[in-house]
């Protein structure tokens, strides 16, 4: 798929958009992408089972470290970002809209990360785009518009992923969606053709590959620790709770 997509026609491309160019949503399937050193990545690892409380998860091992200074230096765009910035432990991930691996970290894993840690002000936690086609961008940037619903956002096109990925109008069926998140048409139609947000959404992307390697979704840094695929919330307490 084409990186240089415009926006006058990303609206035309999502109401097209064939499955099969989707089935490697959650690693670079060899488009352009502007960062041309991100190597096919094997799809992110799902999420484990739960744990029995019998046998305590180990942690993963992680798979790379960063400088965190760099890490959180500011982007393209204004970070998303719940918790609180004194938090012991920093959390950033990168995800794809269309990617199932982070829609099952969305829907399986986070709630209670957010519960246990996020709310109580032990970890704070930060979302990046990382897209891998235009469907996932149309997503990001209509999170985006969302301005303070970004991540109720999120999470209903995590939730309702099945609905618009994939489908033979995925235009439409963002448009539904939208609708039921307070768009109009008129809205809708403003924000996917906001090529500022559309270059913003991309330059995020490639400096998380660029910069940070990320070649899969979801992939998460924890206090400069990499870590690759959809985890568990009994392997991220493992990593988390040493560091608190």
């Amino acid at each position: 798929m084409n990186r240089s997509l415009s926006r006058r026609n990303l609206l035309t491309t999502l109401a097209a958009v064939p499955a099969v160019a989707l089935l490697a949503a959650c690693s670079d399937s060899g488009e352009d992408a502007k960062a041309a050193d991100v190597k096919p990545a094997n799809p992110s690892t799902p999420a484990k089972p739960a744990t029995p409380a019998a046998a305590a998860a180990k942690a993963p091992e992680a798979q790379g470290t960063v400088d965190m200074a760099e890490l959180l230096k500011p982007g393209a765009l204004p970070e998303k970002q719940l918790g609180k910035d004194d938090a012991k432990v920093t959390i950033v991930e990168y995800a794809s809209m269309t990617c199932p691996h982070c829609a099952h970290f969305a829907m399986t894993t986070f709630p209670e990360l957010k519960t246990k840690y996020i709310d109580t002000g032990k970890a704070r936690y930060i979302l990046r785009e990382f897209p891998f086609d235009p469907s996932a961008e149309a997503g990001f940037m209509l999170a985006r518009c969302a301005k303070d619903n970004y991540f109720p956002m999120v999470d209903v096109l995590f939730k309702q992923q099945p609905s618009w990925v994939g489908v033979s109008n995925t235009k439409e069926a963002l448009l539904q969606i939208s609708k039921l998140a307070g768009f109009t048409q008129e809205s809708f139609e403003a924000c996917l053709t906001d090529q500022k947000l559309l270059d913003d959404v991309r330059a995020v992307q490639k400096r998380g590959a660029d910069e940070f390697k990320v070649d899969s979704t979801p992939t998460f840094f924890i206090n400069g620790k990499t870590y690759k695929g959809a985890m568990s919330i009994e392997e991220m307490s493992a990593i988390i709770d040493p560091l608190l």
